[in-house]
């Protein structure tokens, strides 16, 4: 039976270029991987597109490049026989097909040239094995030696070659499996899981910057609980995220059980996942609790306690970025603020919540407190209707009187309307601790709520802060107001 023909699937005006290109090179040359396998899905199409010529791929970026307007550079990767060619929106990535083998101790294979069915058994799933020819005589052909179709039919991520073989030399795939499957809503093939989950040491050659890669991509799924969970049953989050797995288990002392935080987490990040792309908040969801494994006690008078977890957990939250060589930048430090704080809304719902404890929230968490608050709501994973229904309302309540403080005060990320430079004009001060206790002093009465957030509340304090720790006022800071204040 003769493969069936998808020219509607090469209608970009590229593929034809790069057919006529190739023609003139007499090179076969087939657009593979991902652009396919996603056309047959009815996903949007990938503006990266692998092109796999038997030859150099390299001779056929340069020789398209040449041809298209602007002639736009050729990036050539020599030491990995590649090449990469952009051209408008499209990233084209060319390579030649070639066959690989493996040293068990590295991912970096032996290199040969090879057919098209060589490149096609050491891609890493039959679906991204697809091939749609570019060569004039059958243009549009499907080339599908390994059952790709049917598997996209069946929703299934199977390997090309015996599982064992395919993931033992490249174990990155292993959870690449589980990220398309998580991406997808595809299941892994049974031999298939079998094969990653007794293979799952094998993944300390891979490093760290490609594991994080795919994590993150698990981590912007619809439902990521699905990817971390395969990950967590195959053995491989051990060898990631040893912390999180961790809170992993129930104990139980007399007659007192805690809940199983691991699972719980999975919650919360699924939760968070409804409400938000924001990667760094789905990151400080999934760390939220991380601090409650090495703080877990059992108390015989109130049973088991998490003192301080947050405080731990943010402070875990540095070395677990190093080691995954994530960002230590500003996305760190967004994350160790929201798993600090996680706790903090808890508890300020009710007529006896002060406006004084609403403000300083609002200042600690600055523009992070929406954040926080989408993460607090998250953190609700009780499967009671009715205590549920409560949570919500308390935290709806919180975030009522979150938006009056904010009105009134201005406390969002506020500076003293003092500075530090006038507290030293108004006492003729050179640079001196006092300065600071000053300034500290106006900071915690506009929290307190003794003085409103304005310059002129805030000078008349200062004078009677400054005259109690025995500085004494300029003349011309005891004229000031704001009128005449330049």
């Amino acid at each position: 039976m003769s493969e069936p023909y998808y020219r509607e699937a090469l209608d970009h005006p590229i593929f034809k270029k790069l057919s006529d290109t190739a023609r003139e090179l007499s090179l076969e040359t087939y657009v593979i991987g991902g652009f396919v396998r996603d056309y047959f899905l009815g996903r949007e199409q990938k503006k990266d597109i692998d092109i796999v010529a038997v030859g150099s791929g390299i001779a056929l970026a340069e020789k398209l490049a040449a041809g298209l307007p602007g002639k736009p550079r050729v990036s050539v990767f020599r030491n990995f026989g590649t090449a990469m060619v952009r051209h408008g929106e499209l990233e084209l990535e060319f390579v030649g097909a070639r066959k690989e083998s493996y040293n068990r101790d590295s991912r970096k294979p032996a290199v040969e040239d090879g057919s098209l069915e060589d490149d096609q058994k050491r891609r890493d799933f039959t679906i991204n094995a697809l091939a749609l020819s570019l060569n004039p005589e059958d243009f549009g052909r499907l080339l599908d030696p390994f059952g790709g179709m049917d598997d996209l039919e069946a929703g299934l991520i199977r390997t090309p070659l015996a599982p064992a073989e395919t993931y033992s030399d490249d174990p990155l795939r292993m959870i690449r499996a589980i990220r398309f499957a998580a991406q997808l809503g595809f299941r892994i093939e049974r031999d298939s899981l079998n094969a990653i989950a007794s293979q799952h040491e094998r993944l300390r050659i891979v490093s760290m910057e490609r594991i994080v890669e795919e994590l993150n991509k698990i981590l912007l799924t619809e439902k990521p609980s699905v990817g971390l969970g395969l990950l967590f049953k195959t053995g491989l989050l051990r060898h990631i995220l040893p912390e999180l797995v961790a809170l992993q288990g129930i104990e139980e002392k007399e007659g007192q059980r805690h809940k199983d935080n691991f699972w719980h987490t999975l919650e919360v990040v699924d939760n968070i996942s409804k409400n938000t792309d924001n990667l760094w908040l789905r990151w400080a969801a999934l760390l939220h609790d991380i601090g409650k494994a090495p703080t877990k006690r059992f108390d015989k008078k109130v049973g088991w306690t998490f003192h301080s977890h947050e405080f731990v957990g943010s402070k875990m939250v540095y070395k677990i970025f190093r080691r995954l060589r994530l960002p230590l930048n500003e996305k760190m430090k967004y994350v160790r603020k929201l798993v600090m704080m996680s706790s903090r809304p808890v508890g300020l719902s009710g007529d006896d919540v002060t406006d004084s404890a609403v403000r300083r929230l609002v200042f600690d968490a600055g523009d992070d407190v929406d954040d926080l608050m989408t993460l607090c709501e998250a953190d609700i994973t009780t499967k009671n209707p009715r205590k549920q229904k409560r949570y919500l309302e308390n935290f709806g309540e919180v975030r009522q009187k979150i938006a009056e403080v904010e009105e009134r005060d201005r406390v969002r990320n506020f500076q003293p309307p003092v500075s530090g430079d006038q507290i030293m004009a108004a006492f003729n001060l050179e640079p001196s601790p006092e300065i600071g206790r000053v300034k500290d002093a106006i900071k915690e009465a506009i929290l307190e709520g003794e003085i409103p957030n304005e310059t002129g509340a805030a000078w008349q304090f200062m004078l009677r802060k400054g005259r109690e720790i025995g500085l004494e006022p300029t003349p011309e800071a005891l004229k000031y107001t704001p009128e005449n204040h330049a």
